[in-house]
């Protein structure tokens, strides 16, 4: 009886681990063609896709109304602008969207974008600026901005594609200015402490700036040259579009400081310091000559699967989950050594 029961136990155990061998061996194959997918897939098939979700109105109505209601296009400018959820990437994706399935038809009557940020790479926040201005000029639609918290350097610049910039009365807005860095020099701890180390290069100053060696002077000029170059980018963009905006003080008085919207407003960099989100929403559709019940709509891209897989990010791929805390002064690795529109007051030098 013994040796019945154990030669039971043995075989259902057996069969159990024939079972899971098999799951793991399906998990794996599926894992495979997946990957095999994505690498051989067009670059459309794994491109991010929008879901269309419904906003509140003017009124908080969330209803979903027929397919034929004129649209407002929210669009949110919420973070760090060159990040993965914030992008000139995801925001070609929603431009795009807006004018296919639901929304086809011209039903996009205008644009809410809906500012909390504090900048960004400058390459991000001028692309997005180009395409904004770009469709409202294709399909004559207007562009109101409304200020929900932050409104700062690449933000700031975004919103200059409207025709109208509004904010809550707290809020933080301005720093028209460029940043890129900080550069840290360890060459003196270095030779205390006996370290060396080298680099091979071929080309003048191809490692300008590196932190293990003494900085020559003027080793750094072209980075200051490009960092001037987007920075009269970013006054003429500001001065074109606020025409309450003197240059001059902008630039020799205002300088990259930031402001409540009260004094935003009386500066010229925003129209209103004292709007609600309805009251911004009002004054759109009335822009907009809408006289119909409407529908607010948010096209949040998501990003699928294949993509994270064939860039590596999957933990699939990885094996790695990340348990981090970042510190307060700790640029999102997206944003180094670039050109920054970014209010970003705890990089800045003592």
């Amino acid at each position: 009886m013994d040796i019945k029961r154990e030669s039971i136990f043995i075989s259902a155990i057996r069969t159990l681990c024939n079972t899971l061998g098999g799951m793991i061996g399906i998990i794996i194959g599926l894992i495979v063609v997946a990957i095999v997918i994505a690498v051989l897939a067009k670059p459309q098939m794994v491109s991010d896709k929008t879901q269309l979700i419904i906003a509140a109105d003017a009124e908080g109505n969330r209803e979903l109304l027929s397919n034929s209601a004129p649209v407002v296009l929210r669009m949110n400018i919420h973070g760090v602008i060159g990040t993965r959820d914030l992008n000139a990437k995801t925001i070609e994706s929603q431009l795009l969207d807006s004018r296919t399935g639901a929304l086809k038809g011209d039903r996009v009557k205008a644009i809410f974008l809906h500012i909390n940020s504090p900048g960004g790479t400058a390459f991000d926040a001028y692309d997005i600026y180009s395409r904004l201005i770009e469709y409202k000029e294709k399909y004559k639609v207007p562009i109101y901005a409304y200020v929900d918290g932050m409104c700062a350097s690449g933000g700031m610049m975004i919103a200059c594609a409207a025709e109208k910039v509004l904010s809550a009365p707290i809020g933080i807005i301005g720093s028209v200015g460029v940043l890129m860095g900080p550069n840290f020099n360890f060459s003196g701890l270095m030779e205390k402490y006996g370290v060396e180390q080298l680099t091979l290069t071929k080309g003048k100053d191809k490692d300008m700036l590196s932190p293990y060696r003494a900085w020559k002077p003027g080793e750094d000029q072209s980075l200051k040259d490009i960092i001037d170059h987007d920075y009269t980018i970013f006054v003429d963009i500001v001065t074109k579009a606020r025409p309450e905006m003197n240059k001059n003080s902008l630039i020799n008085v205002y300088g990259a400081q930031v402001y409540d919207p009260f004094k935003a407003q009386q500066y010229g960099y925003i129209d209103n310091g004292k709007s609600s989100y309805s009251h911004a929403l009002t004054e759109l559709v009335k822009a907009a000559d809408i006289t119909d019940e409407y529908q607010v709509i948010e096209l949040k891209v998501l990003h699928p699967v294949l993509s994270d897989l064939i860039e590596g990010k999957s933990p699939i791929l990885t094996g790695k989950v990340k348990h981090e805390l970042g510190l307060p002064s700790e640029l999102p690795p997206e944003l180094l050594n670039r050109p920054l529109y970014l209010y970003a007051p705890t990089l800045q030098s003592q």
